[in-house]
């Protein structure tokens, strides 16, 4: 009960904070290897993903605790915790393809979900 859901959040993190923004910047390798004392130009999806990553790491923090006082309570809420999860995953994409609206609107589902899972405890 919710156990899955928290480590896929995390992986999800790794996801967004390593993974994606080095795909994007494999034009860069000598600098990703290295100290990264030099600045470097990246690319428009790089840079999206790592605005991207920001925003999720400023969520992140919410769901965790939401998640883990669930796990406590034994209040199972594990469905809505996956959608958050898909939302947020979908949240990655569109910003880093540049979809403005619907990215937004995702980002506001992610946010009525959290606020549910919240409710859950009342």
């Amino acid at each position: 009960m919710l156990n899955v859901e928290i480590i896929f959040a995390l992986i999800l993190l790794m996801v967004h904070v390593w993974l994606v923004p080095m795909v994007f910047s494999l034009a860069h390798a000598k600098w990703l290897l290295g100290a990264r004392d030099d600045v470097v130009e990246l690319s428009v999806f790089a840079q999206r993903a790592k605005r991207a990553a920001a925003n999720y790491m400023e969520s992140l923090p919410a769901f965790l605790t939401i998640a883990l006082l669930l796990k406590i309570e034994g209040i199972d809420t594990g469905s809505l915790a996956l959608y958050w999860l898909s939302l947020r995953g979908v949240y990655l994409v569109l910003y880093v393809l540049g979809t403005p609206i619907i990215r937004s609107l995702v980002w506001g589902g992610s946010v009525v979900v959290l606020i549910k899972m919240a409710l859950a405890f009342f």
